[in-house]
């Protein structure tokens, strides 16, 4: 018999932060990255040759203001208090190493009773820039080797009396930055390949709401000690997961579909498309340690990360919308978000709002392509110049 508090983790987080002003899925995303730090590598599931841990790389994405560290915050607070182990913010390559080699545990597999060894670390940064660093390759390289969980990881040590290897590595990634900040961090060459194919971006252009006084009601409030306790719960389970039948089938006709229809054409998200199957299969693996200790995914759980995938996967091009090899890139995308957001805005504005990034000859250029792509008209109002959204461009901001 269950000793939980609540009928699902995940859901019972929501309804805590529900009085908050960041948007629904970044506080999802929180709740989601939070039940996969508790699980660690102490569960898996085991798929023919291969084996699946719930560990995520999801990092939110949206401009300055929009409470992204607002959302990540309770999360945090939560995970500090039941002692899950977390790598600092700013750190270096030796030091972010050093702290997942102290990590290592010891487990009771619930189920079969085995000692197991795991050395498992999450890494929960607000400014994902800042902890990446500039151009990191070397970091980028590690955390692509970490996602897939090997079960020996080898990297050079100058202090010879240190083991020169990690015994079954398990890192679990929760970030969150600006678009503009991922085109600085990150190479444009990199981008769709290595690490940002492992990386599930959440974007989001604006906050959820406005509260006032974002103040809990004392029915929130009194949810705070239910959901440590069942986080304790979920830290504590180890074991191996298995499908039901009807949901394997469920997965099993999914996985055909997506191979011959692919949600994206976008280069620079061909290699996440390759990694679809993983992500909803560990999504899968969350959902059911969120609801429960019965180690059985089932056809609900697995209808329930494909839905959360699916509402995510809706924005994550935008993420990228400024990034190419066009110097003028990502200020159109900003001019798109502008337009999309506002509907119509006068000519004389946008020169004005964006001649720090261009001059007029490249904003003049800008405003033409969106024409030509049928992305936005001219039109003229007496004497004011107006630029308008066409439905095309609201389509492609979920607005």
């Amino acid at each position: 018999m269950s000793n939980r508090l609540c009928h699902d983790w995940i859901e019972c987080y929501l309804d805590y932060v529900e009085n908050s002003e960041p948007a629904d899925m970044f506080k999802l995303w929180t709740a989601i990255s939070c039940v996969a730090a508790c699980m660690k590598r102490k569960c898996r599931l085991e798929l023919g040759l291969l084996t699946f841990y719930p560990n995520l790389y999801v990092v939110l994405v949206g401009p300055s203001g929009c409470r992204k560290g607002t959302a990540m915050g309770p999360g945090f607070e939560m995970l500090s208090e039941i002692g899950i182990r977390m790598a600092a913010e700013a750190t270096t390559r030796e030091a972010l190493i050093r702290a997942l080699r102290i990590s290592s545990d010891t487990t009771v597999d619930q189920l079969s009773g085995k000692m197991e060894l795991h050395a498992s670390l999450t890494i929960f940064s607000q400014e994902l820039s800042v902890f990446l660093g500039f151009n990191n390759m070397q970091l980028m390289s590690d955390l692509t080797d970490w996602y897939d969980c090997r079960t020996r990881w080898s990297y050079d040590t100058k202090n010879k009396e240190l083991a020169d290897y990690i015994v079954n590595v398990w890192v679990n990634l929760f970030g969150a930055t600006t678009p503009s900040l991922i085109q600085s961090a990150l190479p444009t060459d990199a981008i769709g390949l290595g690490l940002t194919s492992r990386i599930i971006f959440v974007y989001e252009q604006r906050k959820g709401k406005t509260c006032v006084a974002p103040i809990p009601t004392e029915r929130q409030l009194a949810l705070r000690p239910r959901l440590l306790h069942d986080l304790e719960l979920i830290h504590m389970m180890s074991g191996r997961f298995s499908f039901t039948q009807e949901a394997f089938e469920i997965y099993g006709t999914w996985y055909l579909a997506q191979e011959s229809k692919p949600p994206f054409t976008d280069e620079k998200l061909a290699g996440y498309v390759e990694r679809r199957p993983n992500h909803l299969l560990k999504l899968s693996l969350i959902m059911s340690a969120s609801r429960g200790e019965d180690y059985t995914i089932t056809a609900e759980d697995i209808k329930r990360a494909l839905s959360i995938l699916l509402l995510t996967e809706k924005k994550m091009p935008l993420v990228f919308g400024g990034v190419g090899r066009n110097p003028a890139a990502s200020v159109m995308n900003r001019i798109m978000a502008l337009l999309a957001e506002r509907g119509t805005v006068q000519y004389e504005e946008i020169i004005v709002r964006f001649s720090s990034d261009a001059d007029i000859v490249t904003l003049s250029r800008i405003l033409e392509t969106l024409q030509a792509s049928k992305l936005a008209e001219v039109r003229v109002d007496g004497t004011r110049r107006l630029i308008v959204a066409t439905e095309k461009i609201h389509t492609a901001f979920n607005l």
